[in-house]
């Protein structure tokens, strides 16, 4: 006897368990952080990050949109975002050692409540699928602060001068949507993979070309916005 077909609305509601799978993840990633086990930490935000990055790519091709419109999909993936880019790594940002306690925690308060603010900031993405302003990757900032540990108040100027560049009119890539440059951008995020999973391998003790690739990745990644002529979000191309 032929087995009945998946229903498109049961494809489209796994489609939403898998999004808000990553909202899981991100718990067993705070559970990690508050034991300052920060390899652990920052396994489950990979986690989190992989699911991220192909959830969208599942959606579109079921057509989720279409055959579930009563349930926000864009709503839900802010949802888990908002969890695994700000919450969790402020929460291992607190428990990291990076400065006192009494300092480092209102610090991860002003940023958890302006990053509240960017993502309900409608104009977050350009006409062209660059980010306006700094798009609350914390979750990448937090690691580099584990990497490198800079002194305290190198930390304070970092994190105070992202929070700012959230409201900044200046464009961050989007590196799945953003056309320009997109072979070599994911060419460069690759190189980034491999130097990520050796400083996780090593437990933060990762070798010097792993550091040099993080350290150059970055740049890449700041000075991209040149390439697409203008570093302001006000001017779409």
């Amino acid at each position: 006897m032929t087995q009945p077909a998946v229903s498109p609305r049961a494809l489209a509601w796994l489609v939403h368990v898998f999004t808000a799978s990553g909202a899981a993840v991100g718990l067993l990633a705070l559970e990690r952080a508050i034991s300052q086990d920060f390899v652990g930490t920052f396994i489950w935000l990979a986690v989190a990050l992989v699911i991220d990055g192909i959830d969208g790519t599942v959606a579109r091709t079921f057509r989720v949109r279409e055959n579930l419109p009563y349930v926000d999909g864009d709503l839900l993936d802010l949802v888990v975002d908002f969890l695994t880019y700000v919450v969790v790594p402020m929460v291992a940002f607190v428990h990291a050692g990076f400065m006192a306690r009494e300092f480092a925690l209102p610090l991860a308060a002003i940023v958890v409540t302006a990053s509240a603010l960017y993502f309900a900031d409608t104009r977050m993405k350009t006409e062209d699928n660059w980010f306006r302003g700094f798009p609350t990757l914390w979750n990448v900032l937090v690691f580099y602060l584990l990497v490198f540990r800079p002194l305290p108040a190198v930390t304070v100027a970092i994190v105070i001068i992202a929070a700012i560049a959230m409201f900044l009119p200046v464009v961050f890539v989007h590196p799945m949507r953003v056309a320009r440059l997109k072979w070599l951008t994911g060419a460069v995020l690759a190189v980034w993979t491999c130097s990520v999973v050796a400083e996780l391998w090593t437990g933060f003790a990762g070798p010097w070309w792993g550091r040099t690739a993080l350290l150059i990745v970055a740049a890449y990644i700041l000075l991209l916005p040149l390439a697409r002529g203008s570093i302001w979000a006000a001017k779409a191309r």
